[in-house]
């Protein structure tokens, strides 16, 4: 895990500004299209060439069970993990829908989903059958949180050498907001109650059940907020580890890497403070309605595009922010100069000097 943590290297900055030169000859104002011109030029820095292809994406989906499920902290039983993981090969649920709508594939992993799956479409990098429950012990052992990591890293990897070259990350697990709510307070002064929602529609008795879980589960398990791994192996799960190994591995590889909803996010934080390079590649699709989501993006401070009251999970967000970043690409691609526009360069001039440039540097 350490030498691909360590080998991430900065994007380039060169191509950065070649990219946002070239934006503001184009045949508009400057800044004009806001952060479509942001995401273009970090692409242009991420690819260290004007031009990124964005053909070939995939969205990776980490699912895994969670032991904290038996306290009774969602709605759905902990069967619906396997079920819903099954339901990604059959091209039906939420992601599935999105993906198939946005020319994007799915790479569908069990990383410790709580039963056998033997399916040829998902990759079997089990760890065990679950996590044990944070509210009682240690979600998994030191070395299985580093397995974990890696079971990401090596996705990614792949991914990145089977051609793809945006890539999202997704999730599965019954609990995992629950989980991903104690991994955001244990690597930050977030308290329970900010970064506890209601999940899948719990009632307030059980938000409030919630909420008592977590302050339990970081007050026996006491993760050290200056230790990743060991916040992970205290009161994380497979899936949280997993994910954060994706955006490792994307990075590593220079690929771009887009953030979905709440788990995504606190996976992306987890990865941060592993090495804050990573965030140079990573973009954020939507804003999460899950109340944490805020919180791990001030950490992160990063900013989503889209604002939809999402809070699927799954993937979900990321072929959407697919869409956008073609939109950035194109701009950049066919998008005509002043020149060519036979535009005036006293009004090229007279715009340059104006006050409201935008851009990604």
């Amino acid at each position: 895990m350490d030498k691909y943590v360590t080998g991430i290297n900065p994007i380039n900055k060169e191509a950065m500004q070649a990219a946002q030169s070239k934006l503001d000859g184009l045949v508009k104002p400057p800044g004009s299209l806001g952060e479509l011109e942001t995401i273009a030029v970090r692409l242009s820095g991420i690819g260290g060439q004007m031009n990124y292809d964005t053909a070939k994406r995939c969205v990776i989906v980490m699912a895994s069970d969670n032991g904290v499920a038996e306290e009774g902290i969602s709605l759905a039983p902990q069967s619906v993990t396997y079920m819903q993981t099954m339901n990604f090969t059959k091209g039906i649920t939420g992601v599935n829908v999105l993906a198939k709508q946005f020319n994007t594939d799915l790479i569908i992993v069990d990383v410790g989903v709580n039963g056998n799956i033997g399916h040829p479409m998902i990759k079997n990098k089990k760890i065990r059958n679950g996590t044990w429950n944070i509210a009682k012990q240690a979600a998994m052992t030191h070395d299985e949180a580093i397995k974990a990591i890696t079971v990401g890293i090596e996705t990614a990897i792949e991914a990145a050498n089977d051609g793809y070259k945006l890539i999202g990350v997704g999730e599965m697990g019954i609990g995992n907001t629950t989980t991903s709510s104690a991994v955001l307070c244990a690597l930050s002064d977030t308290t329970p109650e900010q970064a506890t929602g209601k999940g899948a529609g719990l009632n307030d008795e059980a938000h409030r059940r919630k909420i008592a879980v977590i302050q339990t589960a970081l007050k026996h398990n006491k993760p050290d907020p200056a230790d990743p791994v060991d916040v992970l192996a205290k009161v994380g799960g497979f899936d949280i580890a997993a994910m954060a190994g994706v955006f490792i591995g994307a990075a590593y590889m220079r690929v771009p890497v887009v953030i979905d909803g709440f788990i995504s996010i606190v996976a992306a934080l987890v990865a941060a403070r592993l090495n804050p390079l990573v965030k140079e590649y990573m973009f954020a699709s939507h804003a999460s309605f899950e109340q944490g989501y805020k919180y791990a993006a001030q950490l992160l401070d990063i900013k989503p595009c889209l604002h939809l009251n999402m809070r699927l999970g799954e993937g979900s967000g990321c072929p959407l922010m697919f869409v956008l970043m073609d939109a950035a690409c194109a701009i950049m691609r066919d998008m005509g100069t002043f020149e060519q526009g036979n535009i005036s360069e006293e009004y090229v001039e007279g715009i340059k000097d104006a006050d409201f440039h935008i851009g990604g540097l």
